[in-house]
């Protein structure tokens, strides 16, 4: 009889959440949202009725003041790997099952700390110390059991050897995370796992497949899911230090191009590359300045040392913007630290067999404009979700990913249907739209022109259609942003889109 696998898996409740916050709960009344749905909440959002699933409206339903983030599951596995790394400096051979769940082996860590409920209660204080005190751990005969423990109500929860089939016989079939089969169970009246293990296993194959076997087994306890340890990560993070504080950019990117230097190495040596980067700066006050940097390719020394440049160029302008009686913001550098964030595979990026070709050239000249631009010289626009025209338009630093501000998959009624005018005025500005009498058209609570659109800036008025109503955000402390809009064609052929709020009108945007 083989013995069953005894693993260990740590929990850390709300773990999107804390990426998109950061620091540890309790988190104000929050909601990630993708594709219009709730993925994830925080605990206070739970008491007033929030749940994952929902759709926004009725989120937002049963809270109005609910902040409503997008989700970004890139940044949740950023957010963890300085975790995973803290986890394997005290019990190597961890494996991540998603971003805030991880897995390992409680054989060598429950043998070094004597015992695996002395060993959990070691990871929890080291993790505790580290800012992390809401991890929940679990200790069972597999990562399916071992889960289900971690995530009760106790910091530590260690199942016996072979007793866990007992401990799952309670629980409902949904924590097997297949809505189709446990629907399906619940309408037969088999409610929880041990109704669901005391099926025969031929007759849960036959109606359900080799699928419904495997979940058959995990509701008995047979866990067999390979554990494929978390391979060490090289050394890739470098920093220098100043025996003197500098305090001009040039001095420091000129002695930071070594350490960039080695840093490039260090990643050749492993293969791979570095797709995103964080630059520390500690100054001679012991303040640390921390900025992540994305590129759209990967890093060479020189984007490194720009990087560095344009994130001491930010500081002095925040520095000199400041009260002069508060503290110094910003000092001399005494320490720079460059570490790679996210890598990827050397191959991915190799140039191709007759060259780079145009993307190539195209990101070596943006990147030298940049250069002499700065960080906000060169940007690229992204589509973002709302209903005004300027709200849709995200403008990102290039080599930053976009990430909108607002989904722009999600249903905005009330916004402007396709085609979208070509040229948009951020900010509208001022407009004149008159009747045939020479006085300013006026809209009244029921939508209605106080006359027909006769003269638009000067220019006669061909035709326009209209007015619209568009209010968002009525439930705001100033009421929200409310108008009308109307398309106006003039007798230049420009068309206009154009709307009215509070007691004068503004261009919006303008077709071509």
């Amino acid at each position: 009889m083989n013995t069953p696998l005894r693993v260990l898996v740590l929990w850390f409740p709300d773990w999107p959440l804390r990426a998109a916050l950061g620091g540890p709960p309790p988190h104000p009344p929050t909601a990630l949202v993708q594709a219009n749905t709730v993925v994830a909440c925080t605990a206070s959002a739970r008491e007033h009725g929030v749940r994952t699933g929902q759709r926004r409206r009725v989120a937002q339903g049963h809270l109005s003041s609910l902040r409503v983030l997008p989700h970004d599951p890139a940044r949740d596995e950023r957010a963890f790997l300085p975790v995973l790394q803290l986890i394997e400096k005290h019990a190597p051979g961890v494996t991540l099952l998603r971003p805030g769940l991880a897995v390992l082996r409680s054989r060598g860590i429950a043998r070094y700390h004597g015992g695996e409920a002395e060993a959990a209660a070691a990871l929890t204080a080291v993790l505790a110390d580290a800012g992390l005190p809401e991890v929940r751990i679990g200790v069972a005969d597999g990562p399916f059991t071992a889960e289900i423990a971690a995530r009760g109500r106790d910091a530590c929860t260690v199942v016996p050897l072979g007793r866990s089939q007992e401990f799952l016989a309670p629980y409902p079939v949904q924590v097997l995370r297949d809505e189709q089969i446990a629907g399906l169970l619940a309408r037969l009246g088999v409610r929880t796992l041990g109704e669901f293990t005391a099926l025969a296993p031929l007759d849960v194959r036959d109606r359900f497949g080799e699928h419904g076997a495997r979940l058959h087994a995990l509701a008995a306890g047979a866990d067999s899911r390979p554990l494929t340890p978390r391979p060490p990560d090289p050394e890739l993070v470098r920093s220098i230090e100043f025996e003197t504080p500098l305090g001009g950019t040039d001095q420091v990117a000129f002695a930071v191009r070594q350490t960039a230097d080695a840093v490039l190495l260090a990643l050749g040596d492993a293969s791979i590359v570095c797709t995103e980067v964080r630059v520390d700066m500690t100054d001679d006050n012991g303040k640390v300045f921390s900025r992540t940097w994305l590129h759209p390719t990967c890093f060479d020394a020189s984007d490194l040392v720009d990087r560095v440049r344009w994130q001491l160029e930010a500081l002095a302008t925040q520095s000199s913007k400041e009260p002069v009686d508060e503290a110094r913001a910003f000092g001399g550098i005494v320490a720079v630290r460059i570490v790679p964030v996210a890598v990827d595979d050397a191959a991915h990026h190799q140039p191709g067999l007759f060259g780079s070709g145009t993307d190539e050239r195209l990101h070596h000249a943006v990147s030298r404009v940049q250069t002499m631009l700065g960080h906000q010289g060169v940007v690229t626009a992204a589509l973002a979700g709302g209903r005004w025209l300027a709200d849709r338009q995200v403008l990102t630093p290039w080599g930053e990913r976009p990430v909108p501000p607002r989904d722009p998959d999600s249903p905005w009624p009330g916004s402007l249907p396709d085609p979208l005018p070509a040229e948009v005025f951020l900010p509208p500005r001022p407009i004149g739209v008159r009747g045939a009498d020479g006085a300013v058209i006026s809209i009244d609570e029921r939508g209605v022109l106080s006359q027909e659109p006769a003269r638009i800036d000067g220019a006669a008025v061909q035709a326009w259609a209209g007015p619209w109503p568009v209010h968002e955000r009525r439930w705001a402390p100033d009421g929200g942003k409310g108008g009308h809009r109307l398309q106006i064609v003039d007798d230049h052929d420009h068309a206009w889109l154009v709307f009215r709020t509070g007691e004068r009108w503004w261009a919006e945007g303008r077709y071509r």
